[in-house]
């Protein structure tokens, strides 16, 4: 991974931009789902599960404003709209994977590490006023 540089503070807010859609939980499942074809809006959101028809909808045109999937109507009745995966899109798939598996691999390790931290606060939070000034950090 690469460090920006201190003064560039413009390539921090095109990575957060772009983590901000990859990393949304929705956008990471319609990926997943449209990794292994082309589908339709209702088999997605049936397939998904728990996501709400505007959700999906608003999920749907930010990764088709960012150009990760594309929407292609076919004329009939009632009309048919399928979703699919563009190229960069696709390379999204790799990526996402490798994510997903070190979030498996370690989800252990960051559940004790969330225990450890929690009970530290309630430690804190337990003693006496004079012992909650004396661990908090100074003030400036």
């Amino acid at each position: 991974m690469r460090v920006p540089d201190q003064h560039d503070s413009t390539d921090c807010r095109a990575v957060a931009d772009v983590l901000a859609r990859v990393g949304d939980k929705w956008t990471v499942m319609v990926v997943a789902f449209l990794s292994a074809g082309p589908m339709r809006f209702n088999e997605l959101r049936r397939t998904i599960g728990g996501i709400s028809q505007r959700m999906l909808t608003l999920t749907l045109r930010g990764l088709e404003r960012d150009g990760l999937v594309t929407r292609t109507v076919t004329p009939s009745i009632p009309p048919r709209v399928d979703y699919e995966l563009t190229e960069l899109g696709r390379t999204l798939i790799v990526t996402l994977g490798e994510l997903s598996d070190w979030a498996i691999r370690n989800r252990l390790q960051v559940e004790e590490a969330r225990r450890r931290f929690d009970g530290r606060d309630e430690t804190r939070s337990s003693g006496t006023p004079a012992d909650r000034v004396a661990a908090s950090p100074p003030t400036r």
